[in-house]
């Protein structure tokens, strides 16, 4: 079976850059996997993507080494279900609260004895190799979302929860759950606690912590702290600011001398 780079670069230490894709265009998720992302995301909770603008996605991210993953809607066995199918590596659940939730999703994400994800791996017989119905539970990245005070007050009891690969921290959502301003980067005091707080008990657990993140210094910053999967922007954010520099520069420059000519 194909090897999973994410699980392969955490193993020897490494931090996994992964950039996020909010654009439903197959041609856009290539161009950014072209640039060398460790990983790619495509967000199908928030946003404009939906199932089948990211099965071309998917397959656009397959021209290259960068490994796929999705960020489904919600806990809910369908979706996972068919995004694993669909050829994902990795996926990211929002909203794990309880035990239970942790649970639930390791049960759909896993084949018998392990969980119970049905079987049929469309695509990703095509993506993983013929031997990936024998390897995708040790392969597939499992992450849940920690990002409410009900997922703070039972974290423990989650990330204790056989299976689980990674947690993902929403800074934003967290903030709003803790009576903060809702940003990735500068943190209130309180979510700055809450986040190393989160990343001290995974790592205690032995799982893996990443977290979403608005500036490359913030994610450095955070890698350096222990993180070791960090989004940096996302593909529109990254188009929109581009463009705002061109057109800063453009408009800045001083207007050219009109050319002369003359008429006869």
């Amino acid at each position: 079976m194909r090897e999973n780079r994410l699980r392969t670069l955490w193993k020897s230490g490494g931090a996994a850059v992964n950039g996020w894709l909010a654009i439903p265009n197959s041609f856009s998720a290539e161009t950014m996997a072209h640039q060398g992302w460790d990983s790619l995301t495509i967000d199908l909770q928030h946003g404009v993507v939906d199932y089948q603008a990211m099965v071309p996605m998917l397959q656009a991210i397959s021209t290259t080494h960068t490994v796929p993953v999705v960020r489904v809607p919600w806990l809910e066995p369908g979706i996972l279900m068919k995004t694993l199918d669909a050829g994902a590596y990795g996926v990211i659940c929002p909203m794990v609260n309880t035990r239970e939730d942790a649970q639930r999703l390791v049960a759909y994400t896993h084949y018998a004895p392990r969980g119970t994800r049905s079987f049929g791996p469309v695509r990703a017989l095509l993506y993983g190799g013929a031997d990936y119905p024998q390897h995708a539970n040790d392969t597939i990245v499992t992450f849940a979302m920690i990002e409410t005070a009900q997922a703070l007050d039972n974290l423990d009891d989650i990330l204790s929860v056989e299976g689980l690969d990674a947690v993902y921290i929403g800074p934003s959502d967290l903030s709003l759950a803790l009576g903060c301003r809702p940003v990735f980067d500068d943190v209130d005091p309180p979510v700055e606690q809450a986040i190393a707080h989160i990343l001290e008990r995974a790592k205690a657990h032995g799982l893996v912590a990443g977290i979403h993140n608005g500036r490359p210094d913030v994610a450095l910053a955070r890698i350096a702290k222990g993180f070791q999967f960090v989004t940096v922007s996302s593909d529109a954010r990254l188009m929109a600011a581009g463009a705002q520099q061109m057109l800063a520069a453009m408009r800045a420059a001083p207007a050219p001398a009109a050319s002369s000519s003359s008429t006869y």
